[in-house]
């Protein structure tokens, strides 16, 4: 077996980011040119499982910790790459794109966003797999790290697959469309997916620290441990870009407006009055969506019982159901 190959710096911090930063504006000339979102997604999902495969074959470093970080981050982009093509390639375009695709500027700020998502995210496997890390040596695979890795990302893969094919088959059979989506995990959590992808990303980077936490010969050096302790900035950027950024936020209002627009089509000008002057909804779209609101958790999956149970501020602070999600009519 040949040592690791160094490129650019010990850690692959160069050579992943000069891939991720040509693949991805690569895909931009495309989707700009052509005017269209088919590969808009697969071209992030994607990107993962090469700068994974890349790292782990020029790190040449195939102990069981490395593989199955590396096989767990290509497996999870293969699945999203995926079924974000099928899913696009099914309904012929991405709506979130309608307002940018047509805009230089700011399509392309988009994929500058999607450079650094990738790049960052990917940071724990990309230095697990570095020279920095296994020139020295490594723990033998097993350790408390390891298994509570596999064990996180296992769950959370299967939440964010399950709740992907769950909503896939709920849309497949045209279901009302005054009613929210409340089968399978969605019965418990309003972003199932999010929540699964999230635990993917803590199982990920407590898999490759160990490394860091648990060396009985040599190990990493000082800077190589930092590095490794660094990288906690994957799974807080992707809490941080779906609580804040891109995720929630962008769901919670709009899925809000539609529902109430369509038990009130006209709220400006042609609303139903009575002699009073209330507001006649025009059907039950808005009450329905109240009230799976009002039971259904944002993200932690949790029976209705319970979370109905619980007080605000548990809701609040525990559970992150936060003020900036909601949306009053009139208010905006």
């Amino acid at each position: 077996m040949t040592g690791p190959t160094n490129v650019l710096d010990r850690y692959y911090l160069a050579i992943t980011l000069l891939v991720t930063v040509g693949y991805q504006l690569s895909g931009f000339a495309i989707a700009w040119t052509f005017q269209f979102d088919k590969i808009t997604d697969f071209t992030g999902g994607s990107n993962f499982f090469i700068l994974a495969l890349l790292t782990l074959l020029l790190g040449q470093e195939f102990s069981t910790r490395n593989v199955v970080a590396s096989v767990f981050v290509m497996v999870w982009a293969a699945r999203l790459a995926g079924f974000l093509l099928f899913r696009v390639l099914k309904t012929g375009s991405d709506t979130r794109f309608d307002d940018i695709r047509s805009h230089f500027f700011k399509f392309f700020g988009f994929w500058i966003g999607q450079i650094l998502w990738v790049w960052i995210v990917s940071l724990p496997v990309t230095v697990l797999n570095s020279p920095a890390v296994t020139a020295r040596g490594q723990p033998s695979f097993g350790t408390a790290s390891d298994i509570l890795g596999i064990i996180i990302w296992a769950i959370g893969w299967s939440i964010e697959t399950i709740a992907d094919l769950q909503k896939f088959r709920y849309k497949a059979r045209h279901p009302p469309k005054d009613k929210p989506i409340d089968v399978g995990l969605w019965a418990w959590s309003r972003h199932p997916p999010y929540f699964g992808e999230i635990l993917c990303w803590w199982g990920i980077w407590t898999l490759a620290i160990a490394p860091s936490l648990h060396s009985s010969g040599p190990g990493p050096d000082g800077s190589a441990q930092s590095a490794q302790l660094g990288t906690l900035v994957s799974p807080l950027f992707t809490m941080v870009l779906l609580l804040f950024g891109s995720g929630v936020p962008t769901a919670e209002k709009p899925v809000a407006q539609r529902f109430y627009k369509q038990s009130y089509p006209d709220c400006a000008d042609n609303l139903d009055h009575d002699h009073d002057g209330v507001q006649h909804p025009a059907n039950a779209a808005w009450a329905k969506y109240q009230a799976y609101r009002a039971q259904t958790s944002i993200l932690l999956p949790l029976p209705p019982t319970v979370y109905r149970a619980l007080p605000r501020w548990v809701k609040r602070t525990v559970l992150l159901d936060l003020p900036m999600y909601e949306w009053t009519p009139g208010r905006g």
